[in-house]
């Protein structure tokens, strides 16, 4: 599953229309909010990550722009510097999505970048820093 966090700012004339649901209905795209700011009569802004097949997220977010949202790509995702790295396991119990998980016998830390969100708890845990939040404009 494609999943990926996306700052939406909406104009204010857009406020009451059920934009959002229509993400689920006809493009097949689940939703976790992660902050909303949502007023009439003013400008709102959502965080959301958005859950799906890439091209149905892709066709989601076109249909977004279509209707006049700004949508702006919080994370690509999360890198791990292997040089860094000693396969602690830290990670392994906070990441939400599976993306560092542990193998066995071997008890290595494996990394799957395509189910990472981008959340960023692996890099707040990691002892030695080997984990790094990738944005659209570089390291964080």
């Amino acid at each position: 599953m494609y999943r990926r966090i996306y700052i939406l700012n909406f104009p204010k004339e857009s406020i009451d229309k059920p934009i959002i649901c229509k993400l689920v209905k006809e493009f097949d795209v689940e939703f976790n909010i992660l902050k909303a700011d949502i007023l009439l009569q003013q400008e709102g802004v959502m965080v959301l990550e958005l859950m799906g097949r890439k091209a149905n997220v892709e066709r989601g977010i076109t249909y977004l722009e279509e209707k006049g949202v700004r949508v702006k790509k919080v994370v690509t995702g999360v890198r791990r510097d292997d040089g860094k790295c000693f396969q602690c396991g830290a990670c392994t119990g906070i990441c939400p999505s599976g993306a560092l998980f542990l193998t066995r016998p071997e008890m290595a830390v494996l990394f799957d970048a395509d189910k990472c969100t981008g959340c960023g708890l692996c890099v707040t845990v990691c002892p030695v820093r080997a984990m790094q939040v990738s944005l659209d404009n570089g390291i964080f």
